[in-house]
């Protein structure tokens, strides 16, 4: 997930350090933070794969700034990626969501549409945080409050985004 975070920023404009931590985090920090020790690691993997290019810049203070910028390579990569996303970033909320961010960078609507119908059978799987018996439990059959609560929000949510992703199939497949 952060490695597809900084090639999709960084295929939008070139960025440095900070500004790419920033990005990510308000992608995603508030689930799920950026640390330095994470970020400036996989930067590193990123440059030494022929992914990512650096230059320096003046800073604003003294310090010249690390310009980063995404390589022909780091392209093929983020699209790859983009075109086959691992199980978990189709089946976690937080990762779809930057699989999301990026996927208008993939040229061609009908590969756009695979990716959000294998999101869209994910879901029209059935699920839930609680099982009895091996089947789900559905909040009508919960007496926990907490739970009912976290059930019916979940199938709520899990509605809107069965109908956005209908509809966003609809419309990239004509």
């Amino acid at each position: 997930m952060l490695e597809l975070s900084i090639l999709g920023f960084l295929s939008e404009e070139p960025l440095h350090g900070y500004e790419l931590k920033e990005r990510i985090k308000a992608l995603s920090g508030h689930v799920r933070p950026v640390s330095d020790g994470a970020l400036y690691p996989a930067i590193t993997r990123l440059i030494t794969a022929g992914k990512l290019d650096q230059h320096a810049e003046p800073g604003s203070s003294a310090a010249p700034r690390r310009i980063l910028s995404l390589t022909d390579k780091g392209r093929e990569d983020l699209l790859e990626r983009l075109r086959h996303p691992k199980q978990t970033e189709i089946t976690d909320q937080v990762r779809f969501n930057t699989l999301l961010a990026f996927l208008r960078h993939l040229p061609d609507p009908r590969e756009q549409a695979a990716v959000l119908r294998r999101r869209q059978e994910f879901l029209d799987t059935p699920a839930s945080f609680f099982y009895r018996d091996g089947t789900p439990v559905r909040a009508e059959e919960t007496d926990d409050l907490f739970r009912q609560g976290m059930l019916r929000v979940a199938r709520a949510t899990g509605e809107a985004e069965r109908k956005w992703l209908a509809e966003a199939i609809t419309q990239l497949e004509n």
